[in-house]
């Protein structure tokens, strides 16, 4: 059965599942008033509401118009979809992400933590981006990965002398900037070769370069996405060669903490060449 809205968002004419995240229940709702509007079901998700509203308000990209927002139930507009991320819809998302990540903050972090799918995403708010990434995300994610034993005491080892290695590795980061924190392609809708719509983020203020490694993970964008970028932003050198797979730590861990399998080897892979 799908979830029950407030009557202030609309009477349902009619209902049907789609397929849903790691911990919601998503529905497509048909209104009597003509609009069509998804409604996620789950836990955790007034910070999802609020990332969405947050986004909406400061940047211009788009993201679903939020129509209920409560811990147990989102209520927002349903994007038109029809899935390949083509040339000139990359090249689309570059100029959508390369504006976002033009809007700058006076410090690293978030007024408050956030979530990356499911997990909580602690974000205290600092002026050393390297500190930031070392002890907020890479570590600890790491740390919840041992607690949980999706990862084995050699493996926490390698990541922490991996760590204390960051700063020579890193280098001079980028001001920070608003992120969407969470840019996998299944979180971009793209429609007749443009972007329709952003969803599910996991925004902070950070150094942008680990937005663009998280987008090559999965295969997200490729060379129309980054030719375009770079005629707006720059990105500094060795970012390809080191930085890629150093900011990816973070999002394969926490595929490590939700699926296990095979991502903990693309970690130990990555410390092991940096080790």
């Amino acid at each position: 059965m799908p979830p029950k809205i407030p009557d202030s968002v609309g009477t349902v004419a009619s209902a049907r599942p789609l397929a849903g995240g790691n911990a919601a229940q998503l529905w497509l709702l048909d209104l009597r008033d003509g609009r069509r509007v998804v409604a996620k079901w789950g836990r955790g998700l007034a910070l999802e509401g609020m990332m969405l509203r947050h986004l909406a308000d400061h940047s211009r990209l788009p993201v679903p118009e939020m129509y209920h927002a409560e811990d147990r139930l989102l209520v927002m507009s349903h994007i038109e979809s029809d899935g390949g991320l083509t040339a000139s819809a990359q090249e689309h998302a570059a100029e959508l992400v390369a504006a976002l990540h033009g809007i700058g903050a006076p410090r690293y972090g978030f007024p408050q933590d956030t979530l990356i799918g499911p997990l909580p995403q602690p974000n205290p708010e600092s002026d050393d981006w390297i500190a930031f990434f070392r002890d907020h995300r890479l570590m600890h994610m790491a740390r919840k990965a041992l607690d949980e034993r999706r990862i084995d005491g050699t493996l926490m080892a390698a990541i922490e002398r991996l760590a204390a290695r960051l700063p020579d590795l890193i280098g001079e980061p980028a001001p920070p900037s608003l992120i969407h924190g969470d840019l996998w392609g299944g979180n971009v809708l793209a429609f007749r070769g443009r972007i329709a719509g952003f969803i599910d983020p996991a925004v902070y203020h950070a150094d942008p370069e680990i937005e663009l490694a998280f987008s090559t993970l999965f295969g997200t964008f490729g060379e129309p996405f980054f030719r375009r970028y770079r005629e707006l932003r720059p990105i500094r050198p060795g970012f390809s060669e080191v930085r890629r797979d150093l900011y990816n730590l973070y999002p394969l861990l926490v595929h490590v903490r939700l699926f296990g399998g095979s991502y903990r080897g693309q970690v130990a892979r990555i410390v092991n060449r940096f080790g």
